[in-house]
């Protein structure tokens, strides 16, 4: 089996109290610490590098890029400070040199800073020495120290001087000058009353500064030239967010905007003005100056509970781009925002600009819970800054977040990735995922839920409260089960793969597997000593393991303890274990990773990684096995790619494909579709406007185009006829030019003629005096030859003449070197006697004190024996006490680990006895709230029995006062029966009017259908004489053949001459006429007789009953009834006339089919 390993893939979060946290790389990359590393972030590809922190490093306290963007320098703080420089030309990121202070112990490195060339580095000390180191770091050489006097914030070098430098911090601000191998101080103005927070060059010769109340400094060549105040000022532009910052500036205490950054550019400079605010200065013509042009804003967050909060961060980093298109800023909270400078220098002067995010939202507290889901790839986290997250670790992307008011304690992913399991202090809420919300629709009463999870099959859902486990059903919201047995919190729970067994531990350090069919405990293993804190399962649920405040890993079967792992000094916080079951994965509280292979070997042997620079809290992998998911303290997620040494991923036999589906609501998704419908006609009008729009243009450039060419036309005719103007004169130019180069020519010819007559004459002069030259040349040089000869003869003699002064001294200095040979022969034997001499004396001394020291020696020794003797006895007693110190050593260890484990019962106490408190405070302010509300209630109760006994007295006289109204109630009511008797009239009469309108109206109908009817058969027979006509027409074109005329004629009496059929029709015709006329009548007289006995009815009705008005308005009710089924009854009559005319219409003769005449 391969071995297999994790390698970093992606994390999410940013490493705050880092000095200079984010730098640009190039123009699309960034570096800023994550965890326990450096990230290569690319914006536009999503691509992560890692740069890991070295081993054994506590924290990461600053960054530095080089001027040349090739070197990144690591300040690190572990048992002694460093600084570790890489090169990060290369693909594989390489360390070139570590540096350190050297002889002077140094804790930690809160600042530095790389030279113009790249070639020199600065860095500050911390605590308690502040010393700055100058460091040629190629060659890891310390040049120069120097003591900056407190605590300092930035130091930097000058852009074109690689030996001054300046340093800045709480009352400290000085310019130094490396010289002669010393940094001195050379700046002569004190500026030690101000806090300085930040700085930056803007040229060679001038800095900037910025303080904690808000001033700016301008400083040149160590002189203060000019200072202003950054002060905020609402805009107007948004009048909203004005009033907002002007309440919380009212609530707030008044505090002056910190300048924290400063990023200085090739326009003017950019500087942080307090909470959530950059300003940006620009240069002013006279180039002394700066002005004020533009604000830019962290916009509110739209899924935080408090959206204002987050313009409240403090800005803590600036950097901006190689190419001067961006700006970059990191926050307090660990954010990471960003702007194009186009868009921040293009817009109105006085305008607010705001920022974006950089790359996602990240967490900003510890992060509590971590989750992940079946069917999608996707990753919840809880933290203590209120929000919940979901991830995608495909897309290495923020898919979705929310703040609440409460702090979320544990999370729990439903297995479709569709539903959300999220602990509060006060409740368990149940959410739906929408596409772009987290929308409760369930809460439980669970309190202070720290552990929940969904169990593989997403029926079941387990839930921490306290010592219990609750165990709820998804579908009902039925608390189907509750797991008693453990006597302290419970950590950690663990579902099996096939959902029968659940695995808990807790801080009572038990470890118990449950039966979830029948709520039993199948397993136990209770080890006291040991607080539990996390517990993961083998796939075949056959083996548990489990790790705690003790320091191992702990392999658990069949209610043993089978196998102990040591961590060697190091707590493990979280364990994890592949779906595949071939690696078990281990968090410690170093904030490292270790793998082991499963099943474990009997040596112990892991892979250890650098992953987070806090301890771990939770970890998980996903169910494809191919990431590895851990958060930590440190506030970031931390995504691991598992792979083999071939480097391949682990693959499962059946590959998982994950779904695509999200929950949305109906009412947004009909505001969608409205959206949508309102958009899609929008672009309708603006196609349609765009179409009209070009439509005018299409015909303004027409004619501009005809004006155009016609103007073109003309000016080419003019330009024709300028052409051949131009040509004629060009023609009469080639023929004056042609006669002026003639004549220039036979003047050229004849002054050559005469020159070269002349210049020949010259030549023969000139040659006549060269060979004149010549002859004296060769006179000059025999005269010079006979000198030189005389004067070599003359110098032999002299040469031989002083050989021979010279040759007799050198004989007088050999003699007199003889002489002084002999004389040191002589005294070199008188030294050598002297030398035996002294010899003999030095060896009887030292014969005297070798007897002298013998002596000594032996009495020395002596002593020496009797003094082993006595170290004898002390080593005894030493061994016994040592032995003695190292029992009570491991007595005092043992009771720290008993303090700790008591510490955290304590704790856990307190949080209890706190989480106790809030609810008995709750409870008596509730039943102060009732208290009140009773007293309130029962105050009320008294004044309306008051009222009672005022409103019985109001309506004793009220009713003495009803009775004379009452009797004239009576005589208006005789008098609105008189008048509704009146209304009555009227309204019969109004009846009647109707009545006989609506039978007008009835005859009015029939006789226009009557001649309408008349009208179609006149039209009919006119059609019927037009055929006749053509046919007689065509049997008169016959008259000279008889035959034919014959034939047509009988077909003219065929087609038009039946008598029967004529008779047949006239009858029908007329016995229709007669039935409708019929039923007409007795219609007409039905109606008649009806009207008579409504009259008499009506009558009747008023003189029984004149004072009843029901009565009368049933009675009209009746009576109305009545007339409209007697209108239905005619409006069906009349159809059946219409169907019965229609049917018996006169046919065509076109369609009769009428029998032949026999011949």
């Amino acid at each position: 089996m391969s071995t297999v390993v994790a390698q970093s893939h992606f994390i999410f979060g940013l490493r705050t109290g880092v000095t200079n946290n984010i730098v640009f790389y190039d123009e699309q990359t960034v570096i800023f610490p994550s965890g326990n590393n450096c990230v290569r972030y690319n914006i536009d590809q999503k691509w992560q590098r890692f740069i890991p922190g070295t081993e054994k490093s506590q924290s990461i306290q600053a960054l530095a890029l080089s001027p040349n963007r090739r070197y990144l320098a690591v300040s690190e703080r572990g048992e002694k400070g460093t600084i570790t420089v890489y090169d990060l030309q290369n693909d594989q990121i390489k360390k070139r040199k570590v540096l350190s202070g050297g002889e002077i112990p140094v804790q930690e490195f809160v600042c530095m800073a790389f030279s113009p060339d790249s070639k020199y580095l600065i860095g500050q000390s911390g605590t308690p020495d502040f010393i700055l180191f100058y460091w040629m770091w190629e060659k890891q050489k310390v040049i120069a120290t120097v003591n900056t006097g407190g605590p300092t914030h930035q130091v930097s070098f000058n852009p074109r001087d690689n030996t001054q430098i300046c340093a800045c911090g709480i009352g400290v601000f000085k310019l130094f000058r490396y010289a002669e191998g010393v940094l001195k101080q050379f700046s002569a103005q004190k500026l030690e009353s101000h806090n300085f927070l930040s700085h930056d060059w803007v040229s060679e010769k001038r800095l900037i500064a910025g303080t904690d109340k808000g001033r700016l400094l301008v400083i040149e060549s160590g002189d203060l030239r000019w200072e202003m105040n950054v002060v905020m000022k609402p805009s107007a532009q948004d009048p909203e967010r004005s009033e907002d910052r002007k309440k919380q500036e009212e609530s707030a205490p008044a505090q002056l905007p910190r300048v924290t950054a400063i990023a200085a550019y090739s326009k003017g400079f950019f500087c942080s003005a307090g909470p959530g605010m950059v300003c940006l200065f620009e240069k002013m013509e006279d180039k002394d100056h700066y002005r004020k042009s533009r604000e830019i804003w962290i916009p509110a967050d739209p899924c935080s509970n408090d959206p204002s909060q987050t313009e409240q961060q403090e800005i803590m980093c600036m950097c901006i781009s190689p190419l001067e298109e961006t700006l970059a800023t990191s926050t307090d909270r660990g954010q990471l925002y960003s702007i194009t400078l186009t868009s921040a220098e293009m817009g109105k002067e006085g305008e607010e600009a705001y920022f974006e995010f950089l790359s996602d939202s990240f967490h900003s507290g510890i992060i509590t819970g971590l989750s992940i889901c079946i069917r999608k790839p996707l990753i919840a986290t809880c933290s203590l800054d209120h929000s919940v997250r979901i991830w995608n670790f495909e897309l290495n992307m923020l898919e979705l977040y929310k703040e609440f008011q409460e702090e979320a304690y544990s999370v729990a992913l439903h297995p479709t990735g569709l539903f959300i399991l999220v602990g509060f202090c006060d409740k368990l809420r149940l959410m739906n995922l929408l596409i772009d919300d987290i929308r409760t629709f369930k809460e439980f009463t669970v309190r202070g839920c720290r552990e929940c999870a969904f169990s593989y099959g997403g029926h079941l859902f387990a839930a921490v409260n306290g010592n219990v486990i609750h165990i709820y059903s998804t579908t009902t919201f039925e608390n189907i089960l509750n797991l008693k047995g453990h006597n302290g919190k419970v950590r950690s729970i663990m579902w099996s793969e096939d959902d029968r067994r659940l695995v808990s531990c807790g801080m009572d350090g038990a470890v118990y597997e449950w039966n979830t069919l029948t709520s039993k405990r199948e397993s136990e293993s209770v080890l006291k000593t040991c607080m539990y804190t996390n517990v993961t399962i083998s796939p075949d649920a056959k083996i548990i393991f489990a790790v705690g405040t003790d320091c191992t890993l702990k392999e658990i079967q069949d209610c043993q303890i089978v196998k102990e792992v040591p961590s060697n000094d190091v707590t493990y916080t979280a364990v994890a274990l592949s779906h595949l079951g071939r690696v078990l994965f281990i968090g410690t509280s170093a904030g490292t990773v270790r793998a082991l292979k499963y099943p474990l070997p009997i040596q112990n042997e892991w892979i250890e990684y650098q992953g987070h620079a806090a301890p771990i809290t939770k970890m998980a992998v996903t169910f494809d096995d191919q990431f590895l998911l851990t958060v930590s303290e440190d506030n970031c997620l931390l995504i691991w790619k598992i792979i083999d040494k071939e480097r391949h991923g682990m693959k499962r036999d059946n590959e998982i494909c994950y779904s695509e589906e999200i929950l949305v609501t109906k009412s947004d998704l009909e505001e969608k579709n409205q959206l949508m419908l309102e958009l899609k006609t929008r672009v309708d009008e603006l196609k349609m406007e765009n179409e009209y729009q070009l439509r005018l243009r299409d015909m303004n450039y027409n004619e501009k185009l005809k004006e155009l060419t016609e103007k073109f036309i003309q000016e080419i005719d003019s330009l024709k006829t300028k052409n051949q103007v131009l040509k004629t004169e060009k023609e009469k130019l080639e023929l004056d030019h042609k006669a002026l180069m003639d004549e220039m020519m036979e003047k050229h010819s004849k002054e050559q003629r005469d020159l070269e007559s002349t210049n020949n004459q010259k030549l023969m002069l000139e040659y006549e005096k060269y060979l004149e030259l010549q002859m004296k040349s060769q006179h000059m040089q025999e005269d010079f030859e006979r000198q030189l000869h005389s004067s070599e003869q003359s110098k032999t003699e002299a040469l031989e003449e002083l050989t021979l002064q010279y040759e007799s001294k050198l004989q007088e200095k050999v003699r007199k070197l003889k002489e002084c040979e002999d004389k040191s022969q002589q005294q070199k034997r008188e030294y050598e006697e002297m030398i035996k001499i002294m010899e003999e004396d030095a060896d009887r001394e030292i014969l005297d004190i070798r007897v002298k020291f013998e002596k000594m020696l032996t009495e020395e020794k002596e002593t020496n024996v009797h003094l082993k003797d006595e170290t004898g006895i002390m080593r005894k007693k030493f061994s016994s006490l040592q032995r003695e110190i190292d029992d009570k050593n491991m007595e005092t260890e043992k009771l720290k680990v008993e303090l700790q484990k008591l510490h955290g019962v304590i704790k856990s106490l307190e949080k209890d006895i706190l989480s106790l408190k809030k609810e008995i405070q709750e409870r008596d302010e509730t039943i102060q709230d009732k208290e009140k509300r009773i007293y309130d209630l029962r105050k009320k109760n008294t004044e309306l029995e008051k009222f009672k006994f005022v409103l019985d007295y109001k309506i004793k006289e009220l009713k003495k006062q009803i009775e004379p109204r009452e009797n004239n109630i009576k005589e208006m009511r005789e008098q609105i029966q008189k008048m509704e008797g009146e209304l009555e009239q009227f309204q019969r009469r109004n009846t009647q009017m109707e009545l006989n309108i609506a039978e007008l109206n009835l005859k009015l109908k029939a006789t226009d259908k009557d001649r309408r009817r008349e009208m179609q058969r006149v039209h009919d027979i006119e059609a019927l004489v037009r055929r006749f006509k053509t046919d007689l027409h065509r049997c008169v074109s016959f008259i000279q053949e008889p035959k034919k005329l014959k034939d047509s004629i009988r077909q003219l009496y065929s087609c038009y001459v039946q008598k029967s059929d004529v008779v047949d029709i006239d009858g029908v015709d007329a016995d229709i006429q007669k039935e409708y006329n019929r039923q007409r009548e007795h219609l007409e007289k039905t109606v008649a007789s009806l009207k008579k006995k409504l009259a008499k009815d009506t009558l009747a009705s008023t003189k029984s009953a004149p004072s009843s008005p029901v009565s009368r308005l049933n009675f009209d009710g009746e009576s109305e009834r009545i007339i409209q089924l007697q209108r239905v009854e005619i409006g069906r009559l009349r159809n059946e006339i219409l169907i019965h005319g229609d049917t018996h219409l006169v046919q065509t003769p076109s369609t009769v089919n009428l029998p032949s005449v026999i011949s």
